[in-house]
């Protein structure tokens, strides 16, 4: 059954543009022009993944958010933000968004989005004992990481920042949810700390890391095993 993706956006020629190129990639499409369509079309029909345009006519898109992260908190959504609202998107985040999209967007990076959002649905329900990128491996049964098979050493702080990120890899986590999942100090300058000493372990070249990487005023996503946005 192919997946189907409720798109709410009130511009008539962002849906039309996502109604054909979903279409062409075996997408099923349902739209919704603002956020009471979206509610109702929920209700009723069965919806895989939502594309969420905060600037909505009738109801603010982050309250929306809030709504279906209450009643369907497993369900995928992807947020599309205009350029420069940096605290647009790290609110949508934090309020549980998966991915968001900069406006204007090419296909192929909202496709990329979508797919690792079912990938994560999917994952969600049965952790994977072990977690395989490039040369790194994160046993999360025996708590052992590897680089290019050597075991790296961890402090008990630095693996439980690790471990949230494999657990939500390819997905961007904000300074404060990481924070909420690890909680040791509110500084963001100590969340740096950890990030830097991670990255000295685990990268071939910290300074240009290819696996744990900045989204920058956001926060951080690990690569995933097939993410080709790094």
């Amino acid at each position: 059954m192919s997946p189907t993706v409720l798109v709410i956006d009130d511009e008539p020629p962002i849906r039309r543009l996502l109604r054909v190129g979903l279409a062409t990639q075996g997408y099923a499409l349902l739209e919704a022009p603002d956020a009471r369509t979206a509610l109702a079309l929920l209700k009723r029909e069965r919806v895989d993944l939502v594309i969420l345009d905060l600037g909505l006519p009738d109801r603010g898109g982050h309250d929306l958010l809030q709504d279906i992260r209450a009643d369907h908190p497993d369900l995928p959504v992807v947020v599309l933000s205009s350029r420069g609202d940096e605290a647009g998107k790290v609110e949508a985040l934090d309020l549980g968004a998966d991915y968001y999209v900069t406006k204007p967007f090419g296909m192929g990076e909202l496709l990329a989005r979508l797919r690792a959002a079912l990938r994560h649905q999917l994952a969600a329900k049965g952790e994977r004992p072990v977690f395989t990128v490039e040369g790194l491996s994160v046993d999360l049964v025996r708590r052992i990481v590897r680089v290019d098979g050597a075991e790296v050493r961890l402090t008990p702080r630095e693996y439980d920042f690790l471990r949230i990120l494999v657990l939500h890899a390819g997905k961007v986590l904000t300074h404060a949810q990481l924070m909420r999942e690890v909680p040791a100090s509110s500084d963001p300058q100590y969340l740096r700390v950890y990030i830097r000493q991670l990255r000295q372990k685990l990268e071939a070249d910290p300074e240009r890391p290819r696996l744990l990487l900045t989204e920058t005023g956001i926060g951080y996503r690990l690569r995933a095993p097939d993410d080709g946005l790094g």
